[in-house]
């Protein structure tokens, strides 16, 4: 029996565009209706009504779905489930909060029975699978996050490998030549999340133009582990006079394990803290570049109550999604000195 895949194939067209054909929902070019009916015909697709009649149902909800792949990640998607649901509630729609250690399956489940118009990705992978499995199921997206694929569904997200740029050239330019990056934890950096992968991208391309060799080292989340691994890098033969960090939870512990070592910041050592909150850095002024929640909450939110809305055709070339990619703002602080 063929499917709606199968009819968007023939007549070379997106499954989206079948569904808005077949629910006049949306304003679909003649060209490409007459399209969509021919190939509906010649391969005696029937389509059922009881779905089509959920596409076409409005429900003002949209679908945040957090992965919790460790308790680390809570105190960011807290903020963000946060600013989502101001910035949704300001367009007129609801968030449904959708939780899952592996796999998609609640998302799917919302997919299927069409309980939101569409669905935010928090935590995306560079080849995120969420993506295209919503796209076969119909349901829009937008992603909290840069996937690879950036013509794959509408984005938001800060410019992490901006920041980390940024973070090794304001080190650089205060005369640091031992600057060592302190990446995110190693599960978020094997699972290849997005802000992962390009904080280190943006490290190491600032370390090629500056010709610096800037050694990339993976934080973790247990407070013992890390302390072993500062102390690595602290009793090395040349230790860092610098490190950029793109671990915001954990700078409270490294300051207070430097102090313990009676390592003076930024005497000693000279630190950037990467996509923080205010509050992660303990009351300490540092030189920082703040993760922006509430822009990227009202842009995601806004591209996905546009995906959801849409009422033109879907393009039908390869070009880019729309996205906003926001620019990193450094905010200086008293965490860097000129080198030692």
């Amino acid at each position: 029996m063929p499917t709606i895949k199968d009819v968007a194939r023939a007549a070379g067209v997106a499954p989206s565009t079948v569904s808005y054909v077949l629910s006049g929902s949306r304003k679909i070019s003649d060209t490409t209706r007459r399209a969509v009916q021919d190939a509906i015909a010649e391969l005696g697709y029937h389509p059922n009504a009881g779905a089509r009649s959920l596409r076409s149902t409005r429900t003002n909800v949209v679908a945040l779905a957090l992965p919790l792949p460790s308790r680390g990640y809570l105190p960011v998607g807290g903020r963000f489930m946060y600013g989502l649901s101001e910035a949704a509630g300001a367009l007129g729609y609801d968030v449904l909060l959708i939780t899952a250690r592996t796999g998609g399956s609640g998302l799917e489940r919302v997919a299927r029975s069409r309980l939101a118009d569409a669905a935010v990705l928090m935590g995306v992978e560079m080849e995120d699978p969420r993506i295209p499995a919503m796209r076969a199921l119909d349901l829009p997206v937008a992603v909290l996050g840069r996937p690879a694929d950036e013509a794959a569904a509408p984005w938001a997200d800060l410019d992490w490998e901006a920041a980390a740029a940024l973070s090794v050239r304001t080190l650089h330019a205060a005369g640091h030549r031992r600057v060592h990056y302190l990446a995110t934890v190693e599960a978020d950096i094997r699972a290849r999340r997005s802000y992962s992968v390009r904080g280190i991208d943006g490290a190491r391309r600032a370390a090629a133009e500056l010709g610096l060799p800037v050694p990339v080292h993976p934080s973790s989340g247990d407070p013992a582990e890390l302390a072993r691994r500062l102390d690595a890098l602290l009793d090395a033969d040349a230790p860092p006079t610098a490190l950029a960090v793109q671990h915001p939870a954990a700078l409270p512990g490294i300051l207070r394990h430097l102090a313990a070592r009676g390592v003076e910041v930024p005497r000693d050592l000279s630190l950037v803290a990467i996509g923080n909150f205010p509050e992660d850095l303990g009351g300490v002024d540092a030189t920082r570049v703040e993760l922006p929640v509430a822009r990227m909450s009202t842009a995601v939110a806004r591209l996905a109550v546009d995906a959801a809305t849409a009422s033109a055709e879907p393009p039908a070339g390869p070009e880019p999604a729309p996205h906003v990619l926001i620019p990193p703002e450094l905010t200086p602080g008293g965490t860097v000195a000129a080198a030692p």
